[in-house]
């Protein structure tokens, strides 16, 4: 059974940084996608950021030079270094994973396996 487990939220001042951790478990993909969404109340969900099981990234366009993702494929880990919080940046943050499909594409966020949230608020 596949598990992701998000720590590292909490309340920051705006410009401020904080580091968001997934720890995953349950799955033996050679292939996989990780990523990195938030969600606020009256709000979709937004995809912030991904990372494939090669090292290959995708940043939004509106965290792109402030938020870095990173995986550490032996610690089976996802990581969201945030720096220069912003108060729009404030939501619960949700990490989610798949397997690629055949042609090299993460079918995030429409399937795989999502984690419990960890809440972000910047003053």
């Amino acid at each position: 059974q596949v598990q992701l487990v998000e720590s590292g939220g909490g309340t920051v001042q705006s410009g401020g940084s904080l580091r968001l951790s997934c720890a995953a478990s349950g799955y033996t993909y050679s292939s996989y996608c990780m990523g990195w969404f938030r969600q606020t109340p009256g709000k979709g969900r937004e995809g912030v950021a991904a990372v494939d099981y090669d090292g290959t990234t995708n940043v939004q366009f509106s965290v792109k030079g402030r938020f870095t993702p990173s995986l550490d494929n032996a610690k089976n880990t996802l990581y969201l270094q945030m720096n220069r919080l912003k108060p729009e940046d404030t939501a619960m943050y949700y990490c989610a994973a798949a397997e690629l499909y055949l042609d090299g594409r993460c079918p995030l966020p429409d399937i795989g396996y999502w984690g419990q949230g960890t809440q972000v608020t910047v003053s």
